[in-house]
């Protein structure tokens, strides 16, 4: 028997000793864990007007450019609006040059006094309103051309259309999302930290990550934020631990770190909330 021990179990115990001091010795070097998930600028575009979509221009997952036209609102009602609008400030501009002729004339003759005080204020009064009234219709000219230009659904920034929830002919209100928009320039990791584990986690450490879904590819980044607050304080029912029904729970802190050096086939193959595995280097 104690041949055999020697034999079998001096070497598994020594196996196990060695892997033992290797998990203490990395957990000493780095804090890790599982809980974590790519994150991006995530978006829903809606329209700024009210209108019946007339065509859409994109599909889902498709690339996207700044400033490309997504889908396009009936212009009918707005360029009418918009019509009118700009025919009110021609009617006021040409009343506005004959008030201020008429006070001009006025000016000169209760100089004169060939006019009573009465006529010269009430011709000082009349330019004065149309002045008023012509920046009142300048301002609605100018939200009229800005509500046409809304009719235009265009992207904010470089990106892909994540999902499409709209199709011509149907009536959208201002508000409502029509896209699913995620950009394209930034990718990053949010972990979810035990409050045990932030003892030594400090910004700017650098910082090792796996893809589950992109095996045998590992990233680098760094840490660049981390949270003010556990995830349960924004959570739709707070603990409330007052109640008397306190149960002890490890709270998690989110950690924002942030990919470097990503290529444009990282940046596609990094999709929103995938999982991550990281392991910030701590010493």
């Amino acid at each position: 028997m104690q041949n055999k021990f020697k034999t079998f179990g001096i070497p598994v115990v020594v196996v196990i000793s060695a892997i033992a001091a290797y998990l203490v010795y990395d957990s000493y070097l780095h804090v890790s864990t599982d809980n974590a998930q790519i994150s991006a600028h995530f978006l829903m575009i809606s329209s700024r007007v009210n209108g019946t979509i007339s065509k859409v221009f994109v599909e889902d997952h498709q690339k996207v450019k700044a400033g490309d036209v997504l889908a396009q609102i009936d212009t009918s009602d707005y360029s009418n609006a918009k019509t009118a609008a700009s025919a009110q400030v021609t009617s006021l501009e040409a009343r506005v040059n004959e008030a201020r002729v008429n006070f001009k004339r006025a000016q000169e003759l209760i100089r004169s006094q060939a006019i009573s005080k009465e006529r010269f204020d009430k011709a000082h009064a009349d330019m004065l309103d149309l002045d008023a009234k012509l920046k009142a219709a300048k301002s609605q000219a100018e939200q009229a051309g800005l509500n046409e230009s809304y009719t235009k659904i265009i992207a904010p920034n470089d990106g892909i259309i994540a999902r499409k929830a709209v199709e011509p002919g149907q009536f959208v209100p201002a508000g409502q999302p029509l896209f699913g928009f995620v950009a394209e320039n930034k990718r990053w990791v949010l972990a979810n930290l035990k409050e045990t584990e932030l003892a030594e986690v400090r910004l700017g450490q650098k910082v090792k990550i796996h893809i589950d879904a992109l095996q045998g590819k590992s990233f680098e980044g760094k840490v660049v934020s981390i949270a003010p607050s556990t995830g349960a304080v924004f959570s739709l029912l707070p603990p409330d631990n007052a109640t008397g029904n306190f149960t002890k729970v490890v709270q998690r802190i989110p950690v924002k770190i942030e990919l470097e050096n990503l290529s444009e086939s990282d940046i596609d193959s990094l999709q929103l909330g995938l999982s991550a595995v990281i392991s910030i280097i701590v010493h």
